[in-house]
């Protein structure tokens, strides 16, 4: 508005001019006639007589004002917001040392003479008529421009005040990482499961574009040496570097690649050849299914082609430990992640004392690990569980004996059938005091007592949980909705064989991870790999199990003399690997041959137990085995579960394992 009422400021009075010159030359044509006449309006515009060329300038003057004001309105309305941001533009790349040497002018100018209006008329007139004028907008080279576009978009109007100098706000606080707004291959979930999942997808796809979102701010690592290996290690930066070696010596990371294996997640869509990027720190809270697309914890949106969910567990804990208070919570820990073994590992240099509750896997490991590390200092580790022995779920009830043994000689006080009815602080200790009525002080708690699936997102996404098993419910090819699976722990899956299952170990989240991610590129195919998973206790006592093995079932167990070489210890020496697993599953055994020794009747009464085969029956078939101290065989057992035949002498089937050879 301001630009065009000074335009026709400089018009008026020329304007005003060319109208009495045209009343000049009427007057005097009537004076010379001698008489008034008349003249058509017509004539005024176009007609040869009267001033004929008088008329025409006057024309001329007005038709080229209208003009030129329509078009510089016109263009000065349509560039507005062009210029605007062309001058937001300079000022931003502007060097800062400007603020020191020019300062800011007022966007307010003054208003032109009317003899600089008149020059600036006459100019335009004797140019094209159509050349838009220099805008008075736009600052001249010489002008200053202030450096502050934040004041000059919040107040774009006319000031009288200089606009001050600032640092763009821009630089105070650093970008974070963009997250891409689409993922051809969307994993929900960091650990085992998924990164066999991405592996897997670009095994048969090698272009493919994964992208793995994780609440963890690590990158994908194997669990198992958290309550293994890396208790057993001669580095006391362990925790710092988290390498370990094996029980063959060998050193290797506890991370499945290291950094340079993945690329930036904002650089996924850009990527050429594709490839896996971890968005770390991030949780994925809502899943819109049939838009294709999930929500994280910051409302980020994420749309995607095929989806994995491999969201694992949660730690459970004991109701009585949740009702005792914040304190008691502090002076527990729930063991599950890198960071769990980092705090645990300092609370076992600091404490006297460290209580166990669980006599599970993970809870004999780590009384075995701690009870080792007790034995270089004064740290007391007890364990305590309800049932009557270690392993009491899955063991048979001698093996079961036998094992606690075991832990008791690893230095760890054992308390069998407890169950626990409460616990206090007092005294800075804490008192778990038990239904019997036994009371234990300690002063840290390890809580390891099962896993609970992951299952927040059925309720947005509309997935089905299984009520017995818990966890996803999905079909035997892993899949839970036309394009969305379901791997590892989370995982409630059909086995063609054994029927509905939900596995808690590493080798079954390598195992369906690899799967679900070749499901994911067209290969259908169903869940008949049966994964295995294995426990040791140590460097000398270890075992490998495959199928259903609970303790409630009939069990046969053939037993030998064990030797050096039937150690866990031993086993990595031969496979090279401390995660036997990962080796064990690539196999395949089609036609095993068993031993020509002679087998020696059951050895269950006897109580020492070197090596052997324990088998699981339901309805006179095998369905579990475990390989106690015998390793690199698990393709043998893998293969007698899948054809699910009746055996009348399992003695016969216990030579395919070659377990009486020296």
């Amino acid at each position: 508005m301001l630009t065009c009422r000074s335009v026709w400021k400089k018009l008026t009075p020329l304007a005003r001019a060319s109208s009495t010159l045209c009343r000049l030359n009427v007057r005097r044509a009537v004076l010379n006639n001698g008489g008034p006449v008349r003249v058509p309006a017509a004539n005024m515009s176009i007609g040869p007589s009267g001033g004929g060329r008088e008329k025409q300038v006057y024309v001329a003057l007005v038709g080229a004002a209208t003009l030129v004001g329509g078009v510089y309105t016109y263009r000065t309305v349509t560039s507005d917001q062009r210029r605007y941001k062309e001058r937001l533009d300079d000022i931003s790349s502007r060097p800062l040392n400007l603020s020191t040497q020019q300062t800011a002018v007022p966007l307010k100018e003054s208003e032109p003479s009317a003899s600089e209006a008149t020059e600036t008329a006459v100019e335009a007139t004797e140019t094209e008529p159509v050349a838009e004028p220099e805008p008075e907008a736009a600052p001249s080279p010489e002008e200053p421009i202030p450096l502050a576009p934040e004041a000059e978009a919040a107040a774009p109007t006319e000031t009288t005040e200089p606009v001050p100098v600032q640092t763009p706000a821009v630089d105070a606080t650093p970008a974070l990482p963009q997250v891409p707004s689409h993922a051809p291959y969307l994993l929900i979930g960091g650990g085992t499961a998924s990164f066999a999942a991405a592996r897997s997808i670009r095994a048969r796809d090698p272009g493919a574009k994964v992208l793995i979102v994780t609440e963890e701010s690590e990158l994908p690592y194997m669990r198992p040496p958290l309550s293994k290996e890396l208790w057993f290690s001669d580095d006391s930066s362990v925790t710092e570097t988290l390498r370990f070696k094996q029980w063959n010596g060998k050193e290797r990371s506890i991370y499945f690649q290291p950094p340079s294996f993945y690329i930036q997640a904002e650089e996924l869509a850009s990527a050429e050849n594709g490839g896996v990027a971890v968005l770390s720190g991030r949780k994925v809270v809502h899943m819109d299914v049939r838009g294709n697309k999930v929500k994280l914890d910051d409302d980020t949106e994420i749309s995607y082609d095929k989806c994995l969910i491999a969201t694992g567990g949660v730690p459970r804990n004991l109701q009585a430990i949740e009702r005792a208070g914040e304190e008691v919570m502090k002076r527990t820990t729930l063991f599950r992640k890198i960071d769990d073994f980092k705090s645990l590992d300092k609370v076992s240099r600091e404490a006297k004392s460290i209580t166990i509750i669980g006599g599970g896997f993970l809870g004999s490991e780590l009384a075995c690990a701690l009870g080792r590390k007790s034995s270089e200092s004064d740290l007391e580790v007890m364990q305590m569980f309800p049932e009557k022995g270690n392993m009491g779920k899955v063991l048979p009830e001698y093996l079961s004996n036998w094992t606690t043994e075991k832990v008791k000689k690893e230095g760890v006080q054992v308390i069998a059938e407890a169950l626990v009815k409460s616990v206090t602080l007092k005294d800075d200790k804490l008192e778990i005091k038990l239904r019997d009525g036994r009371l234990v002080k300690t002063d840290h708690i390890v809580a390891a007592v099962g896993l609970e699936p992951n299952v927040d997102l059925a309720k947005s996404a509309g997935l089905e949980v299984d009520s017995d098993f818990g966890g996803f419910r999905v079909n035997a090819e892993l899949q839970a909705r036309s394009n969305i699976w379901v791997a590892g722990d989370a995982a409630c899956f059909y086995d063609i064989r054994l029927g509905r299952r939900r596995v808690e170990h590493h080798d079954h989240a390598v195992v369906s991870g690899r799967l679900a991610g070749e499901n994911m590129t067209g290969a259908n195919k169903p869940y008949w790999h049966q994964s295995m998973f294995w426990s040791d206790l140590g460097p000398d006592v270890g075992y490998e199990a495959i199928g259903i093995v609970d303790s409630s079932l009939p069990t046969v167990g053939v037993f030998a003399k064990a030797t050096a070489k039937d150690t866990p210890r031993a086993a990595t020496e031969e496979s090279g690997t401390g995660i036997r697993s990962e080796s064990e599953t690539e196999e395949t055994a089609v036609s095993p041959v068993a031993s020509s020794t002679p087998a020696p009747a059951l050895e269950q009464q006897k109580d020492n137990y070197g090596k052997g085969v324990i088998f699981y029956l339901r309805d006179k078939v095998v369905v579990g085995i475990i390989l106690w101290n015998v390793f690199n065989r698990m393709p043998v057992a893998r293969k007698i579960i899948k054809d699910g035949e009746e055996h009348a002498d399992l003695n016969e089937v216990a030579k395919l394992f070659n377990i009486h050879e020296d």
